[in-house]
């Protein structure tokens, strides 16, 4: 086992990995820029370093300060969390060449599977559904060779990149120049690259995910699903474990065709297999995240089994001994931000004058922030992670109006706590009958009134 983790990340996920670690009895190192100074992890971890200004360029994302940080201390392995760099295999690589181990998959597999048109090519080699579509698309005229050969819809996407940003629906071919040139140029700008690919739009599909676990003797485990289908400009607000929608029949085609993947690129580590899945219950591989997601404690709330944990055990060296994971009962969890959903989200960092965090029976909150606490300008809006569990999904529901209504979070800033206390109460979401579209489409235009 590790001796001494550096964590490569900050806000609630750096506390989450500092806790197992303290339970693991691993020493943790945390870093932090300049703005991050009075974060939680800074006081939790053994020791701490200051590694830069306060953009993430300056800091969470300049890689020479990071292995510094980790070699001054003696860390002999880096955990990335999720974001900022646990998908950058140039960093994977320099961790391994520095002598300390990379928490996560090969920089090998991570650059497969980050191309998501060779990821496509991965899923079909391995027997895997997809949604048809082309190989990776350099220029515009073969771009609009490709969606006439498709039909229309087709959606445009960033062959380096996700977050919806380079994704484009393109509905005729009138509109398609003019978006496939978009989508370009943004993928260029947010990922250095304009490559493209396209895929046939599936209407009204859900956001189903697989999680999986693997270990360096070729075990791989999956956890059961997740349902992300609610989302807003391609981005999570809420998840659940399991989907209302997948029955038994369908969790183990999933979880078979994302235990196929796994094995067929060697993978090790924590990761995340994503489908689509229509309303007929097929289904389609869209792509895998090759780290720990922000959702992950719904689906330890329901396995009962601590994924952080397995995900470092898996990288120094030890065998998954797990041979069933069964689900129980119903998790949802609660992305609370500081945003102002009745203005369309606008990020509102500030000082949290009060705070009240919810608790009782099956009630979670990963979380860095406490009363004094000056949100920073510069990193996501993530305040903190509010997980439920109950014997059923209305039991959950429940559960979670009681938690929310608990949570006080006060000062010049605003929440989505008002949000989700709403969400939970629309009759699309108390019967299950999610899409992905249907938050922009539905939800949030009857919230709006």
């Amino acid at each position: 086992m590790f001796k001494k983790v550096l964590i490569a990340n900050r806000g609630e996920i750096a506390v989450r990995i500092i806790r197992t670690c303290r339970e693991l009895g691993i020493k943790t190192v945390a870093i932090y820029s300049t703005a991050d100074r009075d974060s939680l992890h800074v006081f939790l971890a053994d020791e701490a370093v200051c590694i830069g200004g306060p953009r993430p360029q300056e800091s969470y994302l300049n890689i020479p300060s990071i292995i510094s940080a980790a070699e001054i201390t003696g860390a002999d392995a880096i955990h990335p969390g999720y974001g900022f760099l646990s998908e950058n295999p140039g960093f994977a690589e320099i961790c391994t060449a520095c002598g300390m181990k990379f928490i996560g998959p090969s920089p090998e597999t991570m650059v497969l599977m980050g191309d998501k048109a060779k990821a496509r090519e991965v899923a079909i080699k391995a027997g895997v559904p997809v949604v048809p579509g082309s190989g990776i698309i350099k220029n515009v005229q073969e771009a609009l060779k490709v969606c006439e050969e498709i039909g229309y819809p087709v959606l445009v996407k960033a062959a380096h990149g996700g977050g919806g940003r380079g994704m484009r629906l393109i509905t005729s071919s009138k509109e398609a120049k003019t978006l496939i040139v978009t989508a370009m140029a943004e993928a260029e700008a947010a990922f250095g690259s304009g490559e493209v690919y396209i895929e046939k739009y599936i209407k009204n599909p859900r956001h189903i995910e697989i999680q999986v676990v693997a270990d360096q003797f070729g075990n791989v485990v999956t956890f059961g699903e997740r349902e992300c289908s609610l989302q807003r400009r391609h981005q999570k607000v809420l998840e659940e474990a399991p989907s209302p929608f997948v029955d038994e029949d369908l969790r183990n085609k999933l979880s078979d065709a994302a235990k196929k993947i796994a094995e067929f690129i060697n993978y090790e580590g924590a990761g995340t297999v994503e489908f689509l899945v229509d309303k007929d219950k097929n289904f389609y591989f869209i792509e895998m995240n090759t780290r720990i997601q922000v959702e992950h404690p719904v689906t330890e709330f329901v396995t009962e089994k601590d994924l952080i944990a397995k995900q470092i055990m898996a990288a120094a060296g030890e065998k998954l001994n797990i041979s069933d994971v069964k689900l129980k009962g119903h998790a949802i969890e609660f992305r609370i931000t500081c945003e102002d959903y009745e203005k369309d989200f606008r990020p509102t960092p500030g000082k949290i004058e009060k705070l009240l965090i919810p608790g009782g029976f099956g009630v979670r909150v990963d979380t860095h922030i406490y009363e004094g606490y000056k949100v920073p300008q510069y990193y996501d809006s993530l305040l903190a992670k509010l997980i439920v569990w109950g014997e059923t999904r209305e039991e959950a529901i429940k559960r979670g109006e009681r938690a929310l209504s608990e949570f006080v979070i006060e000062g010049n800033l605003k929440t989505t706590i008002p949000f989700h206390l709403k969400l939970l109460k629309d009759e699309n979401f108390i019967k299950g009958a999610l899409d992905t579209k249907i938050l922009e489409n539905k939800i949030l235009p009857k919230l709006k009134r």
